[in-house]
């Protein structure tokens, strides 16, 4: 595993973008096995003849990806233009394993999960349908089925075709690349909510509606925490303010961050982009510009020291209403991994959802570095 090569660019069409991408790439070697490719919603309905260039023109078979509102690169992110992001490797011959879209039983991963028990494979990259209610489901299930593994990836985020690559086209469910246990990987993931206050008990809910949180009517701890202002006006709180659920054994104060989607101030009731259970632990979460670009410095730190030598490669997936929408129009976000840990080939999306484990997180970003 020596050799990632990246390319990235936009055109007003896909031909002259593949084309400058694959001038960025240069001379393929012969080596090169596995090819990861994203491309901006603007070119989805093209993905089958982009696929189709990069395989002819490059000879590599195996390919991996998926389509986003933005997608980016080393140092750069493209939103909202026709824009491609390609990475060729060569990994050790016989090391990872496509594996197609699940899309309505974890059954129908029963080739691959005997390839991970011959192989010692624990971690993959993966890809999601955001319109599979099951998806959330199959991430965790995944994660089980190669034995407690990791799983880093996306959900797709198009406005148009919601296609994932998998060695060919592919949507409706979760596909993906295993890797064996010789491909050496560090993973990370950064938040990009603050908590605003302590962590509360739901006491009585339905589905995903909370009626009394800490025994008292749900949206008056809503209130509470939120203050005057918001609490007066909730229609601004839209965007701004979350529901986060701590991860029970977390060792790190991991959380996932949903969307609050309804409130009744009749009734006192909060509605939120999850399914609850009684006995849940909650708290609100604040969407915070300062705290998210410190938590990304402190994350891209943090896994530079863990690796102890420079990577050769990786893999980034960003919230889409991270990039340019929490950190400005200049690739602040993609800009800021690169001076942490330098100019490594690297490619990504900005996803509908991100995972990282065995759970599909909100506003989050997921660092994968191979090395």
């Amino acid at each position: 595993m020596d050799m990632f090569r990246v390319a990235h660019g936009t055109a007003p069409d896909w031909q002259q973008a593949a084309n400058l991408c694959l001038a960025q790439l240069g001379s393929i070697p012969a080596e090169a096995n596995l090819g990861f490719l994203y491309v901006t919603d603007h070119l989805a309905a093209q993905l089958p003849e982009i696929l189709g260039f990069f395989k002819d023109q490059t000879d590599i078979l195996h390919w991996v990806g998926s389509v986003g509102v933005a997608v980016c690169a080393t140092s750069q992110e493209y939103n909202d233009q026709p824009a491609l992001s390609v990475m060729i490797a060569d990994f050790p011959p016989d090391s990872f394993r496509i594996f197609p879209a699940i899309k309505s039983d974890i059954a129908e991963f029963a080739d691959s999960r005997a390839w991970c028990e011959q192989t010692d494979a624990h971690f993959a990259v993966v890809h999601g349908d955001p319109r599979n209610p099951k998806t959330p489901g199959f991430i965790a299930e995944l994660a089980e089925a190669i034995r407690d593994g990791f799983l880093v990836g996306g959900l797709t985020s198009s406005r148009g075709p919601n296609f994932q690559i998998a060695g060919g086209l592919t949507e409706g469910g979760v596909s993906g690349v295993l890797f064996s246990g010789q491909v050496s990987v560090a993973t990370a993931l950064t938040q990009g909510c603050t908590p605003l206050g302590r962590k509360h008990e739901i006491t009585e809910c339905r589905d995903n509606i909370a009626i009394r949180i800490d025994d008292r009517p749900a949206l008056d701890v809503f209130n509470e925490e939120v203050g005057d202002i918001l609490a007066r006006d909730p229609s601004r709180a839209a965007g701004y303010i979350f529901a986060g659920f701590p991860i029970k054994g977390s060792d790190t104060g991991d959380y996932i961050v949903r969307n609050l989607v309804g409130m009744d101030p009749e009734n006192k009731l909060l509605a939120v982009g999850e399914y609850l259970n009684a006995g849940d632990t909650i708290m609100f979460c604040k969407r915070d510009i300062r705290t998210a670009f410190e938590d990304l410095v402190r994350m891209l730190r943090e896994i530079k020291q863990r690796l102890g030598r420079p990577p050769k490669g990786g893999v980034y997936y960003s919230c889409l209403g991270r990039g340019a929408h929490m950190f400005g129009e200049d690739s602040v976000e993609l800009k800021t991994i690169r001076q942490e840990l330098g100019d490594i080939p690297l490619v990504g999306f900005f996803a509908n959802g991100e995972i990282s484990h065995n759970r599909l997180y909100g506003f989050t970003g997921v660092l994968t570095l191979f090395s």
